[in-house]
């Protein structure tokens, strides 16, 4: 008696197991691939299966228990779990990043941190000499433009190339020997053959025309001599200044675009 009251609890253990696990398995099935009929059969094939093993030892008291549990555990609706669709989240959009402008302060003048240079560069010439010209640091709209030489067809060739000579000669500024420069010009180029023996600049004119052919143009404006002609400047009482016409200027010892403010005793040429 004892030993049939330990099998009927255990076997009463058993099926409940199994018919909860029958049960969740229902549950969890979708809805679609199974109705109540096929269901009820799949219970009944359990429960026949296990009711045939046994059968022999189970009473009839009890099998009428179990088929009633059966029956009302198929009645009962099974709850088939809805699987909602999930929804796509869409992503915060991520902060927009803006350029910073470098602060800069207000009411500020703009300062010009260029740096001025000298009034004068300085530099070295080919013979090792040391130099200087003005730097023009300003731009004038209305700047006097002198005008330039012309060239003379009648005048000697060899007065061009003298000018050429001297203006490669010539210093920035005056060293007093404009005489002595023009005369290196005029015998370097071959205009003559022999050099000046005077020493006075305002003594050119005369030992020009007398030793070495030269002859007085009818030219009383500077501007107006051509080019690789010699002007003579001078007074009888003063030095004077001698200097010969090249395209842009006048040159001497000293290069310059504009004659000399001494009285012009005249211009000449070897014609």
């Amino acid at each position: 008696m004892r030993r049939l009251r330990i099998f009927l609890a255990l076997a009463t253990a058993l099926v409940s197991v199994t018919f909860s696990a029958g049960a969740r398995a229902q549950g969890l099935a979708p809805s679609t691939l199974g109705g109540d009929s096929r269901s009820d059969e799949g219970t009944n094939d359990v429960v026949q299966v296990i009711t045939a093993k046994t059968a022999p030892a189970i009473p009839k008291k009890t099998r009428k228990l179990l088929t009633e549990s059966v029956r009302k555990s198929a009645e009962k609706p099974v709850r088939v779990a809805v699987q909602k669709p999930t929804q796509a989240v869409e992503k915060a959009p991520s902060r927009a990043t803006f350029a910073m402008d470098p602060v800069r302060p207000m009411n500020q003048p703009t300062v010009n941190q260029t740096t001025q240079h000298a009034s004068h560069f300085s530099f070295k010439t080919a013979d090792g000499k040391r130099e200087s010209v003005p730097v023009i640091s300003q731009y004038y709209p209305k700047r006097i433009v002198y005008p330039y030489a012309k060239v003379d067809r009648r005048i000697d060739n060899r007065l061009v190339q003298a000018a050429t000579l001297a203006q490669e000669r010539a210093h920035a500024h005056s060293r007093s020997r404009c005489w002595h420069y023009v005369k290196d010009a005029l015998l370097a180029s071959g205009v003559i053959d022999s050099r000046p023996k005077t020493e006075l600049a305002r003594d050119a004119a005369s030992e020009l025309v007398n030793n070495y052919g030269f002859k007085r143009l009818s030219i009383t404006d500077p501007f107006a001599a051509p080019v690789g002609s010699v002007l003579v400047y001078g007074t009888a009482r003063s030095v004077g200044h001698v200097e010969l016409r090249t395209k842009d200027g006048f040159v001497s010892d000293f290069r310059s675009p504009t004659p000399s403010r001494r009285p012009l005793m005249g211009v000449y040429a070897k014609l």
